[in-house]
């Protein structure tokens, strides 16, 4: 089983990053100094991924343009010895291969895979969410490469997450636990209520998947949130008679899909990166006592006693 295409979804609206994503799509809003997508890009890459599918939608050319050569801009760093900043950006261009599907309606995750299924083939497919970040040595779709590979199967991944979050994601029942990591799966339930999800294991934004699943999301209806739920298809992969195995991803992870998130990626990162980590964590001491200051200040005040007028 070789593994050299993914699917990105990009054709999300982005409303949570309102009005900056108006023109800009959340997937290139920047992550230091990279754009968020530029990293989904590079660990497929580390993985031995050279073909991806992005699948877009309005205004989102400029996923287009950045993932280009730019001669102008290339031959002005050149002129200014300053080739080295777009260095990571051009052995992607160098070395991948990109084809732009566009998702005429923003359906949901299950229907922006589908709208790429021409383009795949009988292929088994690796799937990237570009709202969440994963560092690790072991790239994490490499890991979920290895799990398929090894087992001939699907593969998710998952992570731990407190029982009362588990509305906000799909959730994976557990048919046998292969190893302490690894678990083959007995159901997925999109969304489900504490009281009725399976186990605290939530699915996160990467995927190897059979070339089945297109099948799967052809047949499928309307699901949670009025989409079409890609977890809705993997079940449906699973009473097809398929084994989906589950991995808990190994790295640091990043949901980007909100601004909390996003702001986090970034101030771990500038803490972890040798040009910044100094500057960044002098910062942020200064403003963990000037906080520690207003705080003192606040408290003495709430106990002064009060003066009637």
């Amino acid at each position: 089983m070789i593994i050299n295409k993914a699917i990105i979804p990009a054709g999300g609206l982005g409303t949570r990053f309102l009005p900056a994503t108006k023109t800009i799509p959340k997937e290139l809003l920047p992550v230091l100094d990279k754009p968020a997508m530029q990293y989904i890009v590079e660990e497929g890459m580390k993985a031995g991924i050279k073909n991806f599918v992005v699948v877009t939608g309005k205004n989102k050319s400029v996923i287009e343009d950045h993932f280009d050569t730019y001669p102008e801009l290339e031959n002005f760093l050149r002129s200014k010895k300053k080739e080295d900043l777009l260095e990571g950006l051009l052995k992607i261009i160098n070395s991948t291969n990109f084809i732009y599907v566009r998702q005429k309606e923003p359906l949901g995750l299950g229907h922006a895979i589908w709208t790429a299924k021409h383009v795949i083939g009988k292929e088994h497919i690796a799937i990237f969410l570009p709202d969440e970040l994963i560092f690790n040595p072991v790239p994490a779709i490499g890991q979920l490469i290895q799990i398929a590979q090894q087992e001939k199967c699907n593969v998710i991944a998952v992570r731990e997450v407190p029982i009362e979050h588990t509305q906000s994601y799909g959730i994976i029942g557990i048919r046998k636990q292969i190893s302490p990591n690894l678990f083959q799966v007995r159901e997925l339930i999109e969304k489900p209520s504490p009281a009725q999800a399976p186990s605290n294991l939530a699915i996160v934004g990467r995927y190897i998947l059979s070339p089945t699943i297109f099948e799967m999301l052809n047949e499928l209806k309307i699901g949670v949130g009025g989409e079409v739920q890609l977890t809705d298809a993997i079940q449906s992969l699973l009473l097809s008679g398929e084994k989906v195995f589950a991995y808990k991803i190994q790295g640091m992870r990043y949901d980007i899909g909100t601004p909390i998130g996003l702001l986090r990626a970034n101030l771990d990162l500038a803490l972890l990166h040798p040009k910044y980590a100094q500057e960044v964590a002098a910062y942020l001491e200064s403003l963990d006592k000037e906080y520690l200051m207003i705080q003192s200040k606040s408290q003495s005040i709430k106990k002064s006693p009060s003066i009637s007028l």
